[in-house]
């Protein structure tokens, strides 16, 4: 389990872009007539056009050949009661103006959900279930000890309306009047069922005594032209011990035996959940995720395989519990709706303070942008207004560069006159520092300051569902990476395209460590070649967002060529290095009072200066 903590690979890439940054402080919409014509070509479509390799289904369950009389008795004399439901195999079709349905009689399980309003990135029909990806099922004993799968169970379905909701009751009956009941029921422009597990007259059929467990099992279908991009961000999510959210590893396989208390279960599919909440909270469960993600080929056709064990409790030898089934968009807008639930905490924004700036800033703002503005102009927008906003840290970081360039001559004649002591060197460097004002690690707050806004920005691009293919300039969707160029090979850590902003972004990054501290680097002994990492920080970046959200490239090239303006406007109108240093020549003729730190510093270095005279 995972909970509450920084996913593995977002840490590895996030700490590489933060050292990066410390680094650099301190050194087109669609047509109308084409929305029109992606929504008629989802309805033609209904196969993959790619050739998929054969993977094992998901807990399908034998055919039955309603047509051969022997194998009809057998079936009823294994199920025993049950044999009462009519063996007929069929689907009954639930759907709305946003999600289509398909459940079977056998099982009684739902065996397609399509999302009506979305394709896939090739512009195929969107599907969280289909082809036997998903199962979904209650084992129990009955008193006369046969153990029971509900997957193997015929159910009688029945439509009714509820008003403008459409109520699906699927019956695996003992007698007309006694039943196991799954009741699903719909609502106009809602992804969000209510589903009720309920039994009726069962007490003396089913053994309350013994287990009693609902599995729910889904293999993750891709819908990214990326797998590999897609499988970074799609988790096993859950809301367990009074509201904790944790999660299943990203990268690798992963179980938890013993949760408690579990109110809803998230397989998140990238911008995509399913998702199953309860009104009577698991008490327990059994969790895990398997990665089927080998390599990144069209031939890839599933992500993760999630499975969840829940056991269940029958109250007076009944089963009741109400539930609700969410099939749709990882979307702010559509989760918030039920409130209740807290289905949102699904949504990964990212953890903590990081979290809490990317859901109640950027998002909100994000969308009340892209509400009047394209989306691609949304993010400049968007990145003119942090800029500004962190405008004064920039000042305050440039500021400390221009005294550290001020006092450099007189560093260097320090380090001129106690060469031979380093010692004695670091400690009046210290003194000049403390009587001039100025400190080297004043550069470096900065960046710290803004590292929550990094964070959240660096989780926001990629996982924002408001830029799911939405295209800007040469970019088709601004939530994956941009394609310029199709290389015929694959590059490690590269991939096997050429990403248009990532080189942008670069550039621009490159520039602005020229102006930065391109000019003021020096070699220190024991220290890593500083021009080496000028060059070397903008290749690394160039590398790492091939793969990456080209809106987050996009805001960094825009977000780096702001800084630069702003950094020249700095050092034209605002900062005078002649009298920053008429300034530090002042306070070093003031007397300067040491703080404990510095106090405490100085009297060790003192220490250490007077044994070495000794010795």
């Amino acid at each position: 389990m995972e909970e509450k903590k920084f996913d593995p690979k977002t840490l590895i890439g996030f700490l590489l872009i933060f050292g990066l940054f410390v680094v650099w402080f301190n050194t087109t919409q669609p047509t109308a007539e084409e929305l029109e014509a992606q929504k008629k070509e989802q309805d033609k479509v209904e196969a993959s056009a790619t050739t998929e390799k054969e993977e094992p289904a998901v807990a399908q369950t034998p055919v039955l050949n309603l047509n051969d009389s022997t194998e009809v008795a057998n079936y009823k004399s294994k199920i025993g009661a049950f044999g009462y439901t009519p063996s007929k195999e069929g689907t009954t079709v639930l759907e709305n103006n946003v999600l289509f349905l398909k459940v079977d009689n056998k099982g009684g399980q739902i065996v397609e959900a399509k999302m009506k309003n979305f394709v896939t990135y090739d512009s195929l029909p969107l599907y969280l279930v289909k082809d036997n990806n998903s199962s979904f099922g209650i084992t129990f004993t009955t008193s006369d000890n046969r153990v029971l799968d509900t997957k193997e169970l015929f159910f009688e379905p029945t439509i009714s309306k509820n008003g403008k909701n459409t109520i699906l009751s699927m019956k695996a009956k003992v007698s007309s009047t006694d039943f196991l009941e799954y009741r699903y029921e719909i609502k106009p422009d809602e992804y969000l069922l209510d589903f009720n597990i309920r039994s009726q007259g069962l007490n003396g059929v089913i053994n309350s005594s013994a287990p009693i467990t609902l599995e729910w099992k889904q293999k993750g279908i891709r819908h990214s032209k990326s797998v590999t991009y897609e499988n970074r961000y799609t988790r096993l999510t859950y809301n367990h011990d009074d509201g904790d959210i944790s999660k299943l590893s990203e990268g690798s396989d992963d179980e938890e035996d013993e949760e408690v208390d579990i109110k809803w279960l998230s397989y998140r599919q990238h911008f995509f959940s399913s998702i199953l909440a309860s009104d009577t909270h698991f008490k327990t469960a059994k969790l895990s995720s398997k990665n089927l993600v080998e390599d990144d080929t069209p031939e890839t056709k599933y992500t993760k395989e999630n499975t969840a064990i829940l056991p269940l409790e029958a109250k007076g030898g009944e089963l009741a519990y109400n539930m609700n089934l969410y099939y749709g968009p990882t979307d702010i807008q559509e989760l918030s709706k039920y409130e209740d639930l807290g289905l949102e905490d699904s949504i990964p924004y990212g953890w903590g303070i990081f979290g809490f700036i990317n859901r109640y800033v950027f998002t909100p703002a994000y969308t009340f942008l892209s509400g009047f503005l394209p989306y691609g102009i949304a993010i400049i927008v968007m990145t003119i207004m942090v800029r500004l906003l962190m405008s004064p840290v920039t000042y305050k970081s440039y500021l400390s560069q221009a005294k550290m360039k001020v006092l450099k001559p007189e560093i260097a004649e320090i380090g001129e006159k106690y060469k031979d002591n380093a010692m004695k060197k670091q400690q009046e460097t210290m003194k000049l520092y403390n009587k001039a004002g100025a400190s080297p690690m004043s550069g470096c707050l900065p960046a710290l300051v803004q590292l929550p806004v990094f964070y959240a920005l660096f989780m926001f691009f990629p996982t924002s569902f408001a830029l799911r293919q939405k295209p800007f300039l040469w970019a088709d969707d601004l939530s994956s990476y941009d394609i310029i160029a199709e290389l015929p090979f694959h590059i490690p850590l590269y991939g096997d395209h050429v990403s248009l902003f990532p080189i942008l972004a670069s550039i621009a990054i490159f520039f602005y460590m020229m102006m930065t501290s391109g000019q003021n680097m020096q070699q220190q002994p024991g220290m890593p070649n500083m021009k080496f990492i000028l060059y070397l920080s903008p290749l690394m970046m160039l590398v790492f967002f091939n793969s990456y959200a080209s809106g987050l490239s996009l805001y960094y090239f825009v977000s780096n060529l702001i800084t630069i303006f702003i950094m020249l406007a700095i050092k034209k109108f605002i900062i005078d290095e002649d009298k920053i240093h008429a300034k530090i020549q002042e306070n070093k003729k003031k007397p300067k009072k040491e703080n404990k730190f510095q106090k405490k510093m100085r009297e060790m270095m003192e220490q250490a200066e007077e044994q070495k005279k000794n010795k």
